[in-house]
């Protein structure tokens, strides 16, 4: 597995998974969540408003799921989240080597 995810979702949410695997890293991460829920919820908050899940998809994933394992569902999230931002940054990333020094900001 790419160490790219676990890196982002460590700086996001301030923690220190060490994952092989993505289970182990949903694993992890779900322990993580559901740790945040227990005892620090306005802090999840704040880290999925700074990782930009959306408020819409989490309350509807929690609703058809009726509450069920809340920390497995933000996780997946989480993840899904991250995977989205490391793509679009892959994307969008410049080969500095096609822009004359003049042109560069």
């Amino acid at each position: 597995m790419d160490n790219t995810l676990t890196t982002a979702i460590n700086r996001s949410l301030n923690a220190e998974l060490n994952a092989g695997s993505m289970e182990e890293l949903r694993q992890q991460l779900t322990h993580h969540i559901n740790h945040l829920i227990n005892h620090d919820f306005d802090k999840l908050v704040q880290h999925l408003y700074r990782i930009d899940v959306s408020e819409h998809k989490v309350r509807s994933l929690l609703h058809q799921s009726g509450g069920e394992n809340a920390a497995a569902t933000i996780a997946d999230l989480v993840i899904e989240r991250q995977l989205q931002k490391i793509k679009t940054r892959e994307m969008f990333k410049s080969g500095d080597g096609d822009i004359p020094g003049e042109e560069k900001w």
